[in-house]
């Protein structure tokens, strides 16, 4: 194992496992300084003891460097992964060939596109859809339509280099008051996967939200319904969104949207309660980790063991698809949308 694998596979595993962002941090930067070090360079300071002086290497990173260089797997890996290992893959699981919802740091993830898709291919997904967020939530760096140009053509090399692996190009696009979508119809329509969701106004009376998030559903544009109902239910936490469930899910069937099981540990949304209103209505579902970091993005089992729960199958769920299915968008029946 080499250094730099040995310390972003410790970065990995910290943000599998929800531990603080400073402590992946260092372990991703210490990654960068040993993978920009020459060679010579870095066995030399190997050797005499000086890795430290490197600024972003401290002796926990020094020590896996050390230890990765003579080929040993670092101590500190070892830990890691006795200390979480991975569950069985049930079927569900086995089946899902990518996942529809993840960021990078163009927007508010902590990681480059490459190396979410390198993580997303390691875990042994075939495509990752790239959704950062759009303009409007400043607060997450959301993408402009100049930056989401740019990011398309960054993808678009990228591809190239990881075929036969595939990054999808998307967005996590604002829900606006309105029920419009936080970028042009012509820059949406140019992308392979749409997730829409909800990020202002999350109080706002049922009845307005109900026809906020119907009118989303209804847009040719759109793919997914990202984390319904906006809620945390960890720290601090947040109250669910009040809407008609059956109006909005209703939609979604109509319209071939597929409702986001959301896998990240403080949403689990939707609620066990209105998953089976979206699945007894007929919806499609996408299993997403909505990841912000690599390690992240192995956070799938939680959302299936919840559609496992609420009867929902294989043949329900759009991340079982190649990517190129994905370019036509189903009912649940199996005939077009649109």
């Amino acid at each position: 194992m080499d250094p730099v694998t040995a310390l972003r596979q410790v970065a990995f595993e910290l943000e599998r496992s929800g531990a603080p962002t400073y402590r992946v941090r260092a372990f991703r930067r210490a990654a960068q300084v040993v993978r920009d070090l020459p060679e010579a360079e870095l066995h030399r300071r190997i050797a005499d003891g000086s890795l430290e002086a490197l600024p972003g290497i401290g002796p926990a990173t020094a020590s896996v460097v050390a230890q990765a260089a003579s080929g040993q797997q670092p101590d500190y890996l070892a830990r890691l992964l006795a200390d979480a290992p991975r569950p069985a893959r049930g079927p569900l699981r086995a089946a899902l060939r990518g996942d529809c919802h993840s960021h990078s740091d163009w927007s508010d993830g902590g990681s480059p596109p490459e190396e979410m898709a390198q993580a997303a291919q390691a875990l042994g997904h075939e495509w990752l859809a790239l959704t950062d967020h759009s303009p409007r939530l400043q607060v997450a760096n959301g993408l402009s339509a100049e930056r989401l140009e740019a990011q398309l053509q960054l993808i678009s090399g990228l591809n190239r280099e990881l075929a036969p692996f595939r990054i999808l190009t998307g967005i996590e696009v604002d829900i606006l008051e309105d029920g419009s979508l936080d970028q042009s119809d012509d820059l949406l329509g140019q992308l392979d996967m749409v997730v829409a969701s909800v990020h202002s106004k999350l109080r706002m009376p049922a009845d307005e939200m109900t026809v906020r998030m119907v009118a989303a559903a209804s847009s040719p544009h759109v793919g997914v319904l990202g984390h319904g109902t906006g809620r945390m239910i960890y720290g601090r936490g947040r109250p669910e969104s009040a809407f008609d469930p059956v109006a909005v899910f209703t939609a979604c069937r109509d319209n071939g949207v597929a409702v986001e099981i959301n896998c990240r540990p403080e949403r689990q949304d939707p609620p066990e309660r209105l998953l089976r209103i979206a699945a007894e209505i007929g919806c499609m579902f996408a299993i997403d980790t909505d990841a912000h970091a690599p390690g992240q993005l192995d956070w799938l089992d939680n959302g299936c063991e919840r559609a496992v729960q609420a009867g929902i199958g294989p043949d329900r769920v759009i991340n079982t698809r190649s990517a190129e299915q994905l370019t036509v968008r189903l009912t649940s029946s199996g005939e077009e949308a649109r």
